[in-house]
């Protein structure tokens, strides 16, 4: 089932909930590791994916929520019901309330399909500054991004994640 508008909005609207906030989180921590690695290499196709993660890693730290969707494909669609105006929306809350972004992000796996289809394995640590009572929040997750090369660029077309441990979904 596709998320639509109004489903993400009351998501938004239970965003102060510590259950809201983390799969926000962990939604930020996949877009940011997705857009870490946007371009293209001559070094073939791995080169590209690797450079794709870390272009993604800086836009999400720059909070640069356009960088970031400019490296999800709009036909975006993941497990969660998630797609990509969905995506687009929990970046825009989440930005506006984290005041600095960091990651360590760790490529595990590249499993290429030809030239043109990729699934990248990664480990995210992520951490932001808001205005919360602790003023920091910090979170670990494992990533397994599907990626789709269109015209020489690697867009991602779908994703599955947990926390560091946990069950991918």
């Amino acid at each position: 089932m596709r998320r639509t508008g109004m489903t993400v909005n009351a998501d938004l609207r239970a965003f102060g909930t510590e259950d809201a906030l983390m799969k926000h989180h962990l939604i930020l921590s996949l877009i940011c590791a997705v857009l870490a690695g946007c371009g293209s290499s001559n070094g073939g196709p791995e080169d590209a994916l690797r450079t794709w993660v870390s272009e993604a890693e800086v836009a999400a730290e720059e909070r640069d929520r356009r960088g970031l969707l400019a490296l999800i494909s709009e036909n975006y669609a993941d497990s969660r019901g998630n797609d990509y105006e969905g995506v687009g929306q929990m970046l825009r809350i989440y930005f506006l309330r984290q005041q600095s972004v960091a990651l360590l992000t760790t490529i595990d796996e590249i499993v290429l399909s030809g030239d043109t289809a990729a699934i990248l394995k990664l480990t995210v640590g992520m951490a932001g500054t808001n205005n919360s009572a602790l003023g920091i929040s910090a979170d670990a997750y494992n990533f397994e991004l599907e990626l789709q090369a269109d015209d020489d660029e690697w867009l991602l077309i779908g994703a599955r994640w947990g926390k560091l441990g946990e069950k991918l979904h």
